[in-house]
């Protein structure tokens, strides 16, 4: 191997780790899946989207549960059948008629080459109680230090 490649080798280790390093790890994805799936409330048949604009934003969850924000402020938990595309897509459209995304009719359509996933379930996340969730998931317990193992005075100060 010529000098030459070394370069292009390293540069090409370092995004595959920092590529490795920006994508959120399976227990992350499980905790943000079960602190939504906490935060859902009753099943609806459908839900509205905003005339005129597109969703706020949207999160996959598993190849099974998606999150769709149709406002900063309003949140559902979709549940569709095992969906190839759902996890690595871009981005996701809905099928609907006249704005409204029903149970049984519409699908999620993911990036092209993916079959559409027909939604099974749609609840509403409480998103207020969503951040509860998340935020007793963080929670971390700060205890005292003992003595002994407390680092040794500094003789400046």
């Amino acid at each position: 191997m010529t000098k030459s490649y070394l370069p292009l080798i390293g540069c090409l280790l370092a995004g595959l780790l920092a590529a490795c390093a920006s994508a959120p790890s399976a227990q992350d994805m499980q905790r943000r899946e079960a602190a939504y799936t906490a935060a859902a409330g009753a099943p609806v048949r459908s839900f509205r989207l905003v005339p005129g604009a597109s969703i706020d934003s949207w999160e996959p969850l598993s190849d099974t549960q998606l999150v769709v924000y149709t406002r900063p402020t309003r949140a559902f938990l979709l549940d569709t059948w095992p969906c190839s595309g759902l996890t690595v897509t871009n981005s996701v459209g809905f099928t609907s008629f006249a704005g409204e995304v029903s149970v049984g009719f519409d699908k999620v359509l993911t990036t092209r080459g993916y079959l559409p996933c027909a939604i099974k379930q749609i609840r509403p996340v409480d998103l207020a109680r969503f951040k509860l969730e998340k935020g007793a998931q963080r929670h971390a317990d700060v205890m005292a230090r003992d003595h002994a193992d407390a680092a040794p005075p500094s003789n400046g100060n």
